[in-house]
């Protein structure tokens, strides 16, 4: 979709350098808008669903009988507020660091997919990159607490630091086990592999994987500082945590990370374990014949069956945050020392368990798995391997020395690898991965 926008501005007349800038420009606007406006909303729905819990209404009067403009509003109050920095503060780190987080959050979705091919940036260890790069945003948190020159909000930061530090090491567990399963790092990949019906999906892969979902489950609200984990801003001992001394605009910069990063991993979640943007009923791929690996589709049905699979994994990462916020109005808060007992007592022993329990499954009884992984984009699974940036060095085989070049049918090894891979994925728009091909595809040796 990128390479096809670039061609398509510079055949109206654009440099090629500013056709380039353009696409990169487009996914960015387009996340942005997702952070911001999701933020709107699920801070709108936590409102209501707090309410329904509590035995109350919530937002009832601004924007009509439900409230929708409420959150709105609240923006516009915020931005129009008087921007305070306490005179014991780091004015310089007291400044930048609700934007540090902000943008460790926004940088994580550019590697996140929302269908084939619908990616800011398609990278063969995306799973690497939305988890470290996800990491990053203690560091804005660590900067608030101790740039605010307040014991409370440095507290706050400190075990904030403590918490998704040691959280990060079970969640990289559970996050290991889908990896495996599908032999590649590339989200896209791992989607497509759970194409068909819900029995596809890794969650019911075996038993292993379904538990370790509800593992990651935790650790991810924990990841994203979530009651009942949010010691970092527990209001009732630490006034409100790391952002005590923020006002205005800056302290809606922490909100709109903190919402963003819970799309963000129940979206993640959703990926490596419930069908990415597949729905249960293959209806576009199966039954329409609309999907971009589907023989025959139209380019206008491809883009209708990926949107509405964007539209699908948007729905299914909108009701992780919902979970979220209804564990949140459910479940009192933990001690700090019961939230890292929970994480080294708990997480890390089941995800190291599930972990070798799939392994074991699927060594030695994968026959039993409901259903078998379809190939990606029609390549087997255990063909797979990734194509990485740096290129390969040309290879000096004697086999292919041998073969006289005045034979027109004698084949290369090199050359029928390229055609049994490109044969795989003829007539799909799939490039094979190569020292030409763009980064994130795959390739069969």
């Amino acid at each position: 979709m990128q390479t096809t926008l670039v061609h398509l501005l510079t055949g109206v007349g654009l440099p090629e350098p500013l056709a380039h800038v353009i696409r990169a420009l487009v996914p960015c606007v387009l996340i942005i808008h997702l952070v911001a406006v999701g933020a709107l909303v699920f801070i709108w729905l936590e409102r209501k669903v707090s309410g329904r819990i509590q035995d109350r209404l919530g937002p009832t009067r601004v924007g009509g009988r439900f409230g929708w403009l409420q959150t709105l509003a609240d923006g516009i109050k915020l931005i129009a507020k008087e921007d305070i920095t306490p005179g014991e503060a780091d004015a310089m780190l007291f400044r930048i660091a609700p934007y540090v987080s902000f943008a460790a959050s926004f940088a994580a979705w550019l590697a996140m997919p929302f269908a084939v091919g619908w990616s800011g940036l398609d990278m063969n260890v995306a799973v690497f990159f939305v988890l470290a790069v996800l990491g990053l945003e203690v560091f804005g948190v660590i900067l608030a607490g101790y740039a605010s020159g307040s014991k409370w909000s440095l507290f706050g930061a400190m075990r904030e630091a403590a918490q998704v530090v040691s959280y990060e090491v079970p969640l990289g567990l559970c996050v290991v086990i889908p990896v495996f399963i599908c032999g590649t790092m590339n989200l896209t990949t791992i989607g497509e592999m759970q194409r068909g019906f819900a029995t596809n999906w890794l969650i019911f892969h075996d038993p292993f994987t379904f538990c370790v979902f509800w593992v990651y489950i935790t650790c991810g609200v924990a990841s994203v500082n979530r009651a009942p984990f949010d010691l970092a801003e527990a209001e009732s001992e630490l006034v409100a945590g790391f952002h005590t001394e923020y006002s205005g605009l800056r302290w809606s910069f922490f909100f709109m990370a903190e919402y963003g990063s819970m799309l963000l991993v129940s979206a993640l979640a959703v990926i490596l374990f419930l069908g990415a943007w597949h729905g249960p009923i293959p209806i576009f791929s199966q039954f329409l014949g609309w999907s971009p690996s589907a023989d025959g589709a139209t380019a206008i049905q491809i883009y209708l069956a990926s949107l509405a699979g964007c539209a699908n994994l948007i729905l299914k990462s909108s009701l992780g945050v919902i979970v979220m916020i209804w564990v949140r109005w459910t479940l009192p808060r933990l001690r700090i020392d019961q939230v890292m007992t929970t994480c080294l007592k708990y997480c890390v022993p089941l995800a190291s368990f599930c972990f070798l329990g799939a392994l074991a499954w699927q060594a030695w009884i994968p026959q039993l798995t409901p259903a078998s992984l379809p190939a990606p984009f029609g390549i087997d699974r255990a063909a797979i391997r990734e194509a990485w940036v740096v290129p390969r060095p040309a290879k000096t085989d004697l086999s292919e020395a041998a073969v006289p070049a005045t034979d027109p049918n004698a084949l290369a090894p090199s050359a029928a690898s390229s055609a049994l891979a490109a044969g795989s994925v003829r007539n799909k728009n799939i490039p094979v991965a190569g020292p030409t091909a763009p980064i994130g595809r795959e390739e069969a040796p």
